[in-house]
């Protein structure tokens, strides 16, 4: 029973060492989200950490879901963060404006993802001038 005791301590005491002294990561966040209908753009305010604010943001359309009873599709889409493995150091915010034409259906119900944990939904209507 000791040399189990012992062994555990030996593989996890450097691994608690590890996560008090280095940086973690923190995972992407929205400040707003709203939709832009001047512009046909979503426009978030993403909040996230690094080393620099020079992170450049896109977006990854999934598939339009049709659901019993809804008037509108779903899509979700997750923002991808470019230095994604960017050591949290600093606090950053910015406004970034994401073209709407590669959407996949509208009108739709987007779901906004950039973490598991992080999300928003917003209505986009129909694109003006289409029946």
């Amino acid at each position: 029973m000791y040399h189990w005791i012992r062994r555990c301590v030996s593989v996890a005491a450097p691994l608690v060492v590890l996560s008090i002294l280095c940086p973690r990561a923190m995972a992407d966040n929205f400040g707003a989200v709203r939709y832009d209908p001047a512009r046909d753009q979503l426009v978030v305010t993403m909040v996230y950490r690094g080393t620099n604010p020079d992170h450049v943001f896109s977006l990854q359309w999934g598939q339009c879901n049709q659901r019993p009873g809804e008037s509108r599709p779903e899509v979700s889409v997750e923002i991808l963060d470019s230095q994604w493995q960017d050591v949290a150091r600093q606090n950053f915010k910015k406004t970034t404006r994401f073209d709407l034409s590669d959407i996949p259906c509208r009108p739709a119900k987007v779901t906004i993802r950039s973490a598991p944990r992080f999300f928003y939904t917003v209505s986009i209507p129909a694109k003006s001038g289409t029946n």
